[in-house]
């Protein structure tokens, strides 16, 4: 009785039989490696022999006669392996969690209050991303503007983060909203009257 895990194999092809001869013109040889027809029959094959197997994979080219526009959308639904995709955080965003929605034993969170976040739903619509960067809800004042600029600046800067680029990206996202938003508290500031 054979052992478990060492099975023997056996060749898919009876005995006797004739194996596949490559499909290359004028080649006698047996027709070993398998290829693609074509990319809209993936799984549709010749049947070649190694050296003309190798002369078609050098050959081939999956997006030969296609347009740059149908290279790039294939290649986007490649990269989610040709399935629908959304992006992440937007399918049920709307949905409050509450504590009672949250199992936690050991009673970590028990004393903590969550913090409201700060929406900038009234602000001008040229500066809701800004202050979402920031962090910040409208009305904003420039001395609290300037005290959360300040402590985004410290926390986000390279120095503090070891050279770290993400934190350099996002001190530069940072850096841009405020200059929008102090601009824009510039022109809405009321200006002194000049005395004639």
């Amino acid at each position: 009785m054979a052992r478990r895990g060492t099975a023997t194999l056996r060749s898919t092809v009876p005995s006797g039989a004739a194996t596949r001869i490559c499909e290359a013109p004028g080649c006698e040889a047996p027709g070993d490696f398998r290829a693609p027809r074509d990319r809209s029959r993936l799984r549709d094959y010749y049947h070649f022999c190694l050296e003309h197997v190798r002369a078609y994979n050098q050959a081939w080219d999956f997006y030969r006669g296609m347009s740059p526009e149908e290279i790039e959308q294939n290649l986007r639904e490649d990269s989610g392996w040709q399935r629908p995709t959304w992006p992440l955080g937007r399918l049920g965003g709307q949905a409050h969690i509450g504590p009672e929605g949250i199992r936690d034993p050991l009673g970590l969170f028990a004393d903590t209050k969550p913090t409201p976040k700060k929406t900038a739903k009234e602000a001008p619509p040229e500066l809701r991303a800004a202050l979402d960067v920031l962090g910040l809800g409208w009305p904003i004042d420039e001395d609290g503007l300037r005290a959360r600029y300040k402590d985004l600046a410290k926390r986000y800067h390279p120095d503090a983060n070891g050279g770290d680029r993400s934190s350099e990206e996002r001190l530069k996202d940072i850096n841009r909203a405020y200059s929008l938003i102090r601009k824009r508290l510039a022109t809405l500031a009321p200006q002194p009257s000049q005395a004639a």
